[in-house]
C-alpha cells in the first residue's frame, strides 16, 4: 500500500508495546477507538502518513497515562466536542488480538463525518482515498445523527453545517 503500510506497521509495533505496558501494571482491560489519521493508517482505509494517535476519550482513569504515554504523541478527543453519530461503536472494526485492551478504529464513514468540521487539505486527501469504499446514505445518516446529538458542543456543530455544502458539492452525498 505504499507509504502508509511502513507507518502502519510502526503503529502497530507501538500497540504491541502498550500491551506489554499493560500487563506489566496489570492494567484492567479497556477500550480504545482509533479516529483520525490513525484510525486511516490502521485500518488500512488510506496510505496517507501519520504518526499521532487520536482516539476517543472513553472517560479513562488517571493511571492510564502509562499506558497512552506509550503512544507518545497522541490526542485524547472528548466525545462532546468530536463529530460522532452515537452508535460509531456498533459499525467500528476490531484490529489486533491483545488481551489487556481492545483495539478498535472507527468505519470509514464515520471518519469521513468526522473530518467534515476542518475538511483541511490532509482530511481532504484522506477522505479522497476513503469515499470509494463508502456507503453514501450511510454517511448521511452519520452526519444526521451527529447534527442532532444535544451533547455535541454548538461551535463543532457549526462549523459542520458551515462545511457540509462544500463537502457535499465535492463527493455528491
Amino acid at each position: 500500500m505504499g507509504t502508509g503500510s511502513g507507518i502502519r506497521e510502526n503503529m502497530i509495533n507501538t500497540l504491541d508495546d502498550m500491551e506489554a505496558v499493560a500487563k506489566l501494571f496489570e492494567i484492567e482491560p479497556f477500550d480504545i477507538y482509533f479516529i483520525g489519521g490513525a484510525a486511516c493508517a490502521l485500518g488500512e482505509y488510506t496510505d496517507n502518513a501519520t504518526r499521532d494517535f487520536d482516539f476517543i476519550d472513553m472517560n479513562y482513569s488517571s493511571n492510564m497515562g502509562r499506558i497512552f504515554a506509550i503512544l507518545r504523541d497522541y490526542d485524547m478527543l472528548e466525545y462532546e466536542s468530536t463529530v460522532l453519530s452515537p452508535d460509531y461503536k456498533s459499525r467500528a472494526k476490531k484490529i489486533g488480538n491483545y488481551k489487556s485492551f481492545s483495539a478498535y478504529v472507527l468505519s470509514p464513514e464515520d471518519i469521513i463525518v468526522s473530518k467534515i468540521i476542518r475538511l483541511e487539505e490532509k482530511d481532504v486527501r484522506d477522505i479522497d482515498q476513503m469515499m470509494d469504499q463508502c456507503d453514501k446514505s450511510l454517511i448521511n445518516e452519520i452526519i444526521d445523527r451527529a447534527l442532532n446529538r444535544i451533547d455535541l458542543f454548538e461551535s463543532k456543530k457549526q462549523a459542520v453545517i458551515n462545511n457540509l455544502p462544500k463537502f457535499r458539492e465535492r463527493y455528491g452525498v
